[in-house]
C-alpha cells in the first residue's frame, strides 16, 4: 500500500490535536455546568453524541481519500514456458583485443544482448571471469535488468587476470539451482586463452546433471596486441616478462572441444559472423520447461471508497435531529 499525496496525512495529526482540545474542553463545560439547561433542555445529548461522531468519521474519511490511498492487487503466479541460460563472460584484459570491432568483450556483449531481447519466458543468468570466477546476475526473467547488467561488464572488474575456464564453468555449474535434469544451458564466451586444462573434464561432468555447455569464441585467428588503457586512453600494450608484445589469438581448438563435452555447439563471432541467431535457433529447438514466476500488478487509486464513506457519514450527521422527544402528558389524554 502507498499514498499518491502523502503530505496530506500531515492533517491527521492536526486533525487529532484539535479533537482532543474540543474533547477536554466539552468534558471540562459539563463538569461546571457552564451550559445554560434553559438553552439545552429540548437537546437530546446522546443524538448530540452520535451527530458529533458521525461528522468526525467523515472528516477523517474525507482526509484519507485526499492522500490518495494506492492498493495493488495480489500477487498472481503466472507459469512461463522456458529455460534456465547461464553467459559465463570473459572479463580478462585479453577481451579488449581489438581485432573485433570495437573490442571482443563489447562485441560479445552485443551478441549477449541481442540474445536476452529476443527471449520468452526464460530465465537468465550472468558469471564474470578471469583468473576467478564470480557470480554477477542470478537467474532472472527480468531481462530489463539483465541487460543492465550487461551493459555494466568491463574487464576491469576481476583484478586476478587470466583466464582459467574450469574455475568459470564450475562457478556457472553452482549458478543452476533447479534439481531438474533438463532444460540448463551454459554459454562460455571467450576467446579461450585456457591458463588451465581441466576445463574438458568439468564439461563431460556437467553433462550428466542435464547441463548443456554451448561456447562463443570471439576472435580472430590471426590475433591482435592487448590494449592497457589509462584514463580512458590506450597507454600501451601489454608485454611478456621478456618485454616483448603479446599478441592473443582465439583459441578455436579448446572451445570446439568444450562444447562437443558439453553436448552443445561452437560459435565463432568476429567481424563478419554473428552468434545471436545461431544461439536463439538451437534454444528454440530445446524443450521448454514450466517456470513458474510471480507477477505484482500496479497500483490502483482507491480513494474512491473512502470519499464515498466521507460523503455518507457527513450526510447521516446533517440528518440526525438532535431534538429531544417530547414525552405526551395527561392532559393531552
Amino acid at each position: 500500500m502507498d499514498w499518491r499525496n502523502p503530505y496530506v496525512l500531515t492533517l491527521l495529526i492536526i486533525f487529532f490535536i484539535i479533537w482532543i482540545v474540543w474533547f477536554i474542553r466539552s468534558r471540562k463545560m459539563q463538569k461546571n455546568n457552564l451550559l445554560d439547561g434553559r438553552l439545552t433542555k429540548n437537546i437530546s445529548p446522546k443524538k448530540q453524541m452520535w451527530k458529533r461522531r458521525f461528522r468526525t468519521f467523515s472528516l477523517l474519511f474525507l482526509i484519507l481519500a485526499a492522500a490518495g490511498p494506492l492498493i495493488g492487487t495480489r500477487v498472481k503466479p503466472v507459469e512461463r514456458k522456458g529455460i534456465d541460460l547461464v553467459f559465463a563472460v570473459d572479463v580478462s584484459v585479453s577481451m579488449n583485443a581489438e581485432d573485433i570491432k570495437p573490442t571482443r568483450l563489447e562485441k560479445a556483449k552485443f551478441e549477449i544482448s541481442q540474445v536476452i531481447q529476443r527471449l520468452k519466458g526464460d530465465r537468465v543468468g550472468i558469471i564474470v571471469f578471469a583468473g576467478s570466477a564470480h557470480y554477477f546476475l542470478p537467474l532472472t526473467s527480468d531481462y530489463e535488468a539483465a541487460r543492465l547488467f550487461l551493459d555494466a561488464i568491463e574487464t576491469s572488474m576481476i583484478k586476478t587476470q587470466g583466464t582459467v575456464l574450469s574455475s568459470a564453468l564450475k562457478t556457472s555449474i553452482a549458478a543452476f539451482t533447479d534439481e531438474s535434469e533438463k532444460f540448463k544451458v551454459l554459454v562460455l564466451v571467450t576467446d579461450g586463452e585456457d591458463h588451465e586444462g581441466a576445463s574438458i573434464a568439468i564439461a563431460e561432468k556437467a553433462t550428466k546433471t542435464g547441463i548443456v555447455i554451448n561456447t562463443i569464441g570471439v576472435g580472430s585467428t590471426i590475433g591482435s596486441l592487448i590494449p592497457i588503457e589509462r584514463n580512458g586512453q590506450i597507454a600501451e600494450y601489454k608485454k611478456d616478462k621478456r618485454g616483448q608484445l603479446i599478441t592473443t589469438v582465439l583459441n578455436e581448438s579448446i572451445l570446439r572441444e568444450i562444447a562437443d563435452a558439453g553436448e552443445g555447439i561452437f560459435i565463432r563471432i568476429d567481424n563478419t559472423t554473428h552468434g545471436s541467431e545461431e544461439l536463439l535457433a538451437a534454444i528454440d529447438n530445446m524443450e521448454k520447461k514450466t517456470i513458474s514466476s510471480n507477477i505484482y500488478s500496479e497500483y490502483e487509486d482507491r480513494y474512491q471508497v473512502l470519499a464515498i464513506l466521507s460523503l455518507i457519514f457527513g450526510i447521516i450527521g446533517f440528518l440526525i435531529s438532535t431534538n429531544q422527544k417530547q414525552k405526551k402528558s395527561s392532559d393531552d389524554v
